[in-house]
């Protein structure tokens, strides 16, 4: 019978497969619940740094190309748009801000 740990790792690795990052995320956080005054193994830290990084990655490049759009319009002197520009983004970061609570 497969431990509720060794499923969680399973889960993470097929979350990875599928590119679903924040979901890899919550399977590992639940094996890292699961130790129970064990340590990771190597590879479930491995797992855990891939989970991390990619989320984190994905949250990068989004406020990346949100701040290359907004430089654009406001060279253009669309003050309409960067107004849009910049209350998209702040609700962006809210949005982070709270889901990366757990991070």
């Amino acid at each position: 019978m497969v431990s509720a740990r060794e499923e969680f790792v399973y889960m993470a690795k097929l979350a990875e497969q599928a590119e679903r990052y924040e979901e890899m995320v919550e399977f590992m956080e639940k094996v890292s619940a699961s130790v129970d005054g064990d340590e990771l193994t190597v590879e479930e830290r491995n797992l855990l740094s891939v989970a991390y990084k990619n989320v984190i990655g994905a949250r990068r490049a989004s406020w990346r190309i949100i701040s290359s759009i907004e430089q654009k319009e406001e060279s253009r002197g669309n003050d309409d748009h960067v107004a849009a520009i910049r209350d998209y983004r702040g609700r962006s970061r809210r949005s982070s801000r709270g889901s990366a609570r757990g991070y």
